[in-house]
């Protein structure tokens, strides 16, 4: 990001847009105890090429996902992108995320769909396959709804805790107008779906949506909870 500098013209007039008089007005609510009145003590200026190198050193102390396994949850662990991916987007037929509506202009697109839908049916012995979807929130809201379309006279959706919140907020989302009760079944604590709660609420359940690893970075015992 670059540096714009602003004019004291443009801090008075942001100043008085937010109504206070003076930069040490903005940071009142600071104690005063905590903010540092001395001189920072910075080391001499470096070149371009100190600067980089100096940082390069510094990055150096991370450990990244390719060094190490990560049970960190929340979504940080390695996202492996294969090679294709890049020479694949940067063909103007797949610049659009979107579905192509003018076949005659799209053939390179609808082929490409068309054939991931065969060979994703053929690995997986399914009659049917999705086309793709946009992320993982939008995927288990899908999936929820298949699985009321084909349990239409059930009510309940359970929904491990364990799983991450936007997910659920998502999920929560797409079944917000249709007769389904979210339930949310709790985790033990180690992180792992409570499988006595989940057992007390099957009668009655459409589907059960659980995240391995999960959003504490815990790796599901799934035989178990299905057992």
């Amino acid at each position: 990001m670059r540096y714009i500098p602003a004019k004291q013209e443009d801090i008075r007039e942001m100043l008085q847009t937010i109504g206070i008089s003076s930069m040490e007005e903005l940071f009142r609510s600071i104690p005063a105890e905590y903010q540092y009145k001395g001189k920072l003590s910075f080391p001499s200026a470096m070149s371009e090429q100190e600067l980089t190198e100096h940082l390069w050193q510094l990055a150096g102390r991370n450990q990244n996902m390719i060094d190490c396994a990560s049970f960190l949850g929340g979504g940080a662990y390695h996202h492996y992108v294969p090679a294709l991916v890049d020479a694949i987007i940067s063909r103007g037929e797949f610049l659009t995320s979107y579905t192509p509506y003018q076949p005659e202009i799209s053939q390179g697109t609808l082929q490409a769909i068309f054939e991931f839908q065969t060979y994703i049916c053929q690995i997986t012995g399914m009659d049917v396959s999705n086309a793709s979807m946009y992320d993982g929130a939008s995927s288990a809201a899908e999936a929820v709804l298949m699985a009321r379309r084909a349990l239409p006279g059930r009510k309940k959706v359970l929904v491990s805790r364990a799983v991450h919140p936007n997910y659920r907020k998502v999920i929560e989302t797409y079944t917000e107008n249709l007769p389904v009760e979210i339930v949310e079944i709790g985790s033990n604590d180690k992180g792992i779906t409570d499988k006595a709660a989940l057992t007390g609420h099957l009668d009655d359940a459409i589907c059960v949506v659980l995240q391995s690893p999960n959003y504490f970075g815990v790796i599901e015992p799934q035989q178990e909870i299905y057992a």
